[in-house]
């Protein structure tokens, strides 16, 4: 999800499940949101996230019919890119200062932006957008045998636990395991959890990296992607073929993932953090792969297995019970 990952900063994130308690918005900010008022019901907004981000494995399905799959990623963040500066120069803030800052940022971009959604695209050369989507949704539950393995202060609970793994038993009935994975391609299938996974790396080292910086959500997620796009701006060239012709509905599919999956969509999430906050706005997770799911049988006509439906719910569920977290007891008197 890509503007998820691009506002994954302490002070500037609103984050799919496993982050999104840790968001904290500034004063100033929040005052400001307040006072002008949303122009859209937040439940508009809400849905209109969840299928930009539902229909983003169906732009990236379509782009890299025609675009190496980096090319694919690079038009992605260099249109999410344009979106975020627009906004910065209207709203005239600047981007963050100090080398400290940025070299944080540019292990957050590689993480959360430039390595996952490469992966997405090379992953969908030979699997259906569908099950990317489906994948999609493990990031939660990533995220939590990472804050096992770390040790980290977010400690488990038993229900957690039993979510992780219900929520990779939902993966196995997904992939049909019992039926050599359902004729898909393992490898493809390796590189969207690989995906998946990246982001929970990014999470945890933005979260013990980029904690109290200071800076507003835009400028972090703006300096994020602005680095991101150079990495791979440099990369690119080296390992893919330049596009030899610039089909027109693949070029929209492109430019529709960068801008309104990318730049638009996390402007959408931003204000909806500041208005319901971080545990309603990120809910928008699991509504994703199944609009990712109906996007693909219905758009591209891929083909539907019982088992694809019905593991991406026991995936959701897991990844739910992975988000439970106890509940502060009353002191004694």
């Amino acid at each position: 999800m890509s503007t998820a990952t691009a506002s994954r900063t302490p002070s500037t994130r609103a984050e799919t499940p496993d982050a999104a308690a840790d968001t904290t918005v500034g004063t100033a900010d929040t005052t400001s949101a307040a006072t002008r008022g949303p122009l859209l019901d937040w439940r508009i907004r809400f849905g209109a996230l969840s299928l930009i981000w539902g229909f983003s494995f169906l732009f990236i399905k379509v782009g890299t019919e025609a675009f190496a799959p980096l090319y694919v990623t690079l038009g992605r963040m260099l249109f999410g890119t344009a979106v975020l500066m627009a906004v910065l120069v209207v709203k005239r803030e600047r981007l963050p200062r100090g080398a400290r800052v940025w070299g944080h940022l540019s292990v957050a971009a590689f993480f959360l932006n430039a390595l996952p959604f490469s992966l997405f695209a090379y992953a969908e050369l030979t699997i259906p957008s569908t099950l990317a989507g489906i994948c999609n949704a493990t990031s939660p539950l990533w995220g939590m045998v990472l804050a096992v393995v770390a040790a980290s202060d977010d400690r488990p609970t038993r229900r957690r636990v039993a979510g992780l793994g219900i929520g990779f038993a939902g993966v196995l009935v997904v992939l049909g395991v019992w039926q050599g994975f359902s004729g898909q391609d393992p490898a493809g299938t390796a590189m969207a959890l690989a995906a998946s996974l990246s982001y929970a790396v990014g999470w945890q080292y933005v979260r013990r990296t980029l904690s109290g910086v200071g800076r507003s959500h835009l400028a972090m997620s703006g300096a994020q992607l602005l680095m991101g796009t150079a990495q791979l701006a440099v990369v690119t060239p080296l390992f893919a073929p330049a596009p030899g012709s610039f089909p027109v509905l693949p070029l929209l599919s492109v430019v529709a993932l960068g801008a309104l999956g990318t730049g638009f969509a996390f402007l959408v999430q931003y204000g909806l953090v500041e208005e319901v906050g971080p545990t309603t706005a990120m809910m928008v997770t699991y509504f994703v792969p199944v609009i990712a799911t109906a996007a693909g049988v219905a758009i591209l006509g891929e083909h539907l297995t019982w088992n694809t439906p019905v593991g991406a719910l026991i995936v959701l569920a897991g990844a739910a019970l992975t988000q439970k977290r106890p509940r502060a007891r009353a002191p004694r008197a």
